[in-house]
This record gives C-alpha cells, structure tokens and sequence, in this order.
C-alpha cells in the first residue's frame, strides 16, 4: 500500500492493474477504479468472482500486485464477511465488553448506539444473544466508534431477513450520509446497487471487470456479462 501525500482534487483512491493471487490461483485480474472522497462504492459479482479477497487486499491483509495509492490517509472501518450473533453466541460477551475490545467506553458507546437506533439497555445483553438485525446495528456503531473515514462492509446482512435487511441498508446509507465517509460496500442485491450506490464495481470469473455510475454500468448486457446468465432486476 502506496500512500500519495499530493493527490489532485478529491481523488481519495487510485487503482491501477490491480490482482490478487493465492496459493498460485488468480482471484482478481486487473481491476483498474478511482474514487473520491465520501463515495458509496458497491462491489458485485458472483460467488468466486473475488469480492472478499479484493477487500482484504484493498484493507492490507493479502498481497496483491499492481498499484494501490491512497491520495489522503485512510482511517479504515472493516466488518468482513460472516460476523453475525451465532459466531459470537457461545461467548459469555456483553454488547458493553464487546466495545472494550476497541478500547471504547461510556458515552461514546452510548453515542454510536444511539446513532443506530439501539437503547442503552443493550449494554447488558450478550452479544450473541441479540436478534440478527440488533447485532448488525450493534456492529456498525461498534466499526463507527472508532472514528473511520473508510467503511469496508462484506456482505453485512447476509442471513437476515428481507425486513432486517432493508433496515440495515437504510441504516448504512444514514451514517454514510450523515458521517460524510467513503464507503466499500459488498452485496448481491442489485437494488441496493440503485437505493445507494454512486459507483459500483462489477467482478466475474470469466469476463473483465467493469466501474462506474450503476445506470450506466449496469445493463443486461454487462449484468449477462457478469453473472454468465440472464439477469432480471426492477429499480424501484
């Protein structure tokens, strides 16, 4: 990871001929985007397209080849994929232990919580306890308290019901607009794409990666592309 100390504009993030190989197998090939500062980024693509392992390259945690530049300092938030209440549930851990794991106490925990919708009662609770949607609330006030200006989010409602789900996209898109943050966001729902996004990255196992302006980027043809079938998807 390169940082840039000069970048032009408001150019956050610049990648160039960016790849990520594990184990001698090519994940990602040649994904080439930049982003500016407080822009919602949603990552699609199919499973095994790389997703994940794009985001743990883009966060420091695999290598990969190519040019990453950060033009200002990034102070990186990232939930990654799979962390809901039944990994935690076997745990005798508190909402309030479970921030002291950031070093976070008092009234900034009850600040984010607020932020998200939750009462202060939730405190006591086990974290492993909590219905689906409360943990994820729980777990973007909890990535939040540690003041971020980048949220890395992989696939943050996965197993949550469709209700749950939308609470929590609309949740995401309030602190994003509210924090003013640049937000990396990895989901399969193409309406989310629309609801929130002002760019989104497609990746596929077979065709070349595509960036830009959903309406502009998602079309039958790419989403065909993409996915290696035919894709239906109503904007609502």
């Amino acid at each position: 990871m390169q940082e840039v100390p000069d970048g032009p504009g408001k150019i956050l993030l610049e990648v160039k001929n960016f790849s990520v190989t594990l184990d001698r197998t090519p994940i990602v090939r040649n994904v080439n985007f930049r982003v500016q500062e407080g822009e919602f980024v949603t990552i699609l693509g199919p499973n095994g397209s790389g997703k994940t392992v794009l985001v743990k390259a883009l966060v420091g945690l695999v290598p990969y080849g190519g040019e990453l530049h950060w033009y200002r300092k990034p102070k990186i938030g990232y939930l990654p994929q799979g962390l809901n209440q039944m990994s935690v549930r076997d745990l005798p851990l508190t909402v309030k232990e479970f921030f002291r794991l950031k070093k976070v106490q008092g009234a900034k925990v009850l600040q984010y919580l607020s932020l998200v919708g939750l009462r202060e009662a939730v405190l006591e609770q086990r974290a492993g306890h909590l219905s689906g949607g409360e943990f994820q609330r729980m777990l973007v006030a909890w990535v939040l308290a540690s003041g971020p200006n980048v949220l890395f989010l992989d696939e943050p409602t996965t197993a949550m019901d469709v209700a749950g789900g939308e609470t929590v996209q609309s949740l995401l898109r309030d602190v994003w607009r509210d924090q003013k943050l640049t937000i990396f966001h990895v989901t399969h729902d193409l309406n989310i794409v629309f609801a929130s996004s002002t760019h989104v990255l497609c990746l596929s196992r077979v065709g070349k990666p595509c960036y830009g302006v959903p309406k502009e980027v998602l079309t039958p043809e790419i989403l065909r592309e993409v996915y290696g079938a035919q894709i239906k998807f109503h904007i609502h």
